[in-house]
């Protein structure tokens, strides 16, 4: 028992310690994971959202320190029962989580290897079971130094874990897992590759058949039946291949813009995911910057989840003279965690990523700012089989009752290859098109 306890001291502390520093590189990341656990649709703790960065301060630090006063000795009563009580509390969480399908990933290891709540439970468990040998062995656990080397050793322990959380919360995680690292390019991570597994859902088909439920499972096709169609319920079996970035897109008035900004050569991306939490001082400087970046020859491209309201108030608030796009919450915690926050972009490429306190690190060397090649209002009019711009088209005159079919593509993700035809043939920029199908003169 003694050597048994001797080595699950050290391994359960290492792997606390390796847990607890994963999440206080990214305090701010388990935060946003503590927000979604407190939101209605899982725990339904809403008072709690506001304190949630505190809340993950204080448990990623006290994750860190326990693994170490286990390895040390110190006081081990007092971090065995922690050790104890924590580990029964995560474990109901992932239970409850994995049960009732509340939340995909846990956020155990932050972003450097995602769990669904099933493994995680799992994982959980045989922790639990580990540091319930501890605690019942907890008579082996001696310190392996004296009394002021072991207390000292937890105080700098304490110490470097509290300025190490402060370093992050005010730069940037200093080693970065998520799909917007520096030298990563974006377009890339969200490819899904041809020969990518694709998901596999069942689906459970109930059919009244003579007064009686009958079940039929299929992995999508309807059922050959001759019941009355009751409903269905779906299960994903297997999730399939999901690309790195998955949520990103740049949006304005309903248009998608994602492709065009990340095709640009010189792109400075201003991030405010929300614009009633972004910092003041940190508005400040990145006006200053801004400003300079279009001097240049940077097309700068502010994205936020905010309204149009609010949106005007802080442009004008501010003198901006950039565009602010529509990009999902969510992916804009995930590009960057700071409020502002600012990447400079090459062809979609991340060539920097910094916070608002290190915008004196921005490199901004002076670049040919590459206009768009836009006609009129880059719509493309293809009528019958021949491209004209705006200008020529209405030119024409066409009355209604000489057209034979009218269609408007204003999505460029459907008409992609008929857009990407046109702009090759004419050497244009055409966003849209508008194909027209005259009635033929007999």
């Amino acid at each position: 028992m003694k050597y048994l306890v001797g080595f699950l001291r050290i391994f359960v502390g290492i792997f606390f310690i390796i847990s607890g520093f994963i999440k206080l590189n990214d305090p701010i990341g388990f935060a946003f994971k503590l927000e979604e656990y407190f939101g209605v649709t899982v725990l339904d703790l809403p008072f709690l959202m506001p304190y949630a960065l505190g809340i993950s301060i204080i448990v990623v630090v006290l994750e860190v320190l326990l693994g170490v006063f286990l390895i040390i000795g110190y006081k081990p009563k007092f971090t065995v029962w922690s050790l104890l009580l924590m580990i029964v509390f995560f474990t109901f969480l992932t239970f409850y989580s994995a049960y009732y399908d509340k939340v995909k990933d846990c956020g155990c290891f932050g972003d450097a290897m995602k769990m669904d709540p099933w493994e995680s439970f799992g994982k959980d468990v045989v922790l639990l079971v580990l540091i319930l040998i501890i605690f019942f062995g907890i008579k082996h656990i001696k310190p392996f130094f004296g009394k002021l080397t072991t207390t000292i050793l937890s105080l700098l322990s304490f110490i470097a874990c509290l300025g190490f959380a402060y370093h992050v919360l005010m730069h940037l995680p200093s080693i970065d897992f998520r799909p917007y690292k520096i030298a990563d390019n974006i377009t890339a991570n969200m490819i899904i590759p041809e020969d990518a597994p694709q998901a596999v859902t069942e689906y459970t088909w109930t059919f009244d058949e003579n007064g009686k439920n009958v079940e039929y499972l299929t992995n999508g096709s309807y059922p050959n039946s001759t019941g009355k169609y009751v409903g269905v319920e779906t299960r994903i079996i297997d999730e399939g291949y999901e690309a790195p970035i998955h949520d990103f897109s740049i949006e304005k008035e309903g248009e998608d813009y994602t492709e065009d900004i990340l095709n640009r050569d010189h792109v400075l991306l201003v991030v405010n995911y929300n614009l009633a939490k972004a910092a003041t001082e940190g508005l400040k400087v990145i006006k200053v910057v801004t400003d300079k970046a279009i001097a240049n020859g940077y097309d700068v491209v502010g994205l936020t989840a905010s309204g149009s309201e609010e949106l005007n108030q802080y442009k004008a608030s501010f003198n901006l003279n950039y565009d602010y796009y529509f990009c999902d919450e969510t992916a804009l915690k995930t590009i960057i965690r700071a409020n502002p926050g600012i990447l400079k972009l090459e062809k979609g490429t991340i060539i920097q990523k910094l916070h608002w306190n290190d915008i004196e690190q921005l490199e901004l060397p002076k670049v040919e700012r590459v206009e768009p090649k836009v006609v009129d209002d880059g719509i493309a009019h293809l009528i019958d089989d021949k491209i004209l711009n705006s200008e020529d088209a209405e030119a024409l005159k066409l009355e209604e009752e000489q057209i034979e079919e009218m269609f408007v593509y204003k999505d460029k993700s459907v008409a992609k290859t008929m857009l990407d035809s046109i702009n090759a043939e004419t050497g244009k920029n055409y966003t849209s098109i508008v194909k027209i199908t005259t009635k033929k003169s007999e």
